[in-house]
């Protein structure tokens, strides 16, 4: 991921909205959800929820697939990937207190 890509990409997840549908999108995974259902999760106004995904689909960080009649939505989860890996180890140099953040805990693995 390049500068820029990760600018978009923060900023768009700099409101609390998008942050819930991305966190929404990431917890459905692959299957994804159509627009009404993101919003009743989040509780966001249809008449704002397509900003926020548009916001969103611009960054990069979410697709989505028209089926039937509906509009899919769906986490890019190697977007979201990129953006992480930027952030620790471009940004952060790799620093091994950012990286511990990643690394499951012992209990989390027993």
């Amino acid at each position: 991921m390049v500068e820029s890509q990760a600018l978009k990409a923060l900023a768009a997840l700099s409101d609390a909205t998008r942050l819930r549908v991305l966190r929404y999108l990431v917890s459905v995974g692959k299957d994804g959800a159509a627009a009404g259902v993101i919003g009743a999760e989040v509780g966001a106004q249809p008449s704002r929820l397509s900003f926020h995904l548009a916001g969103l689909a611009q960054a990069g960080l979410i697709t989505s697939e028209r089926v039937s009649r509906q509009v899919i939505y769906r986490v890019d989860f190697d977007a979201l990937g990129g953006l992480m890996g930027y952030l620790i180890e471009d940004c952060c140099g790799g620093h091994p207190s950012v990286r511990a953040c990643c690394v499951p805990s012992d209990a989390e693995g027993a």
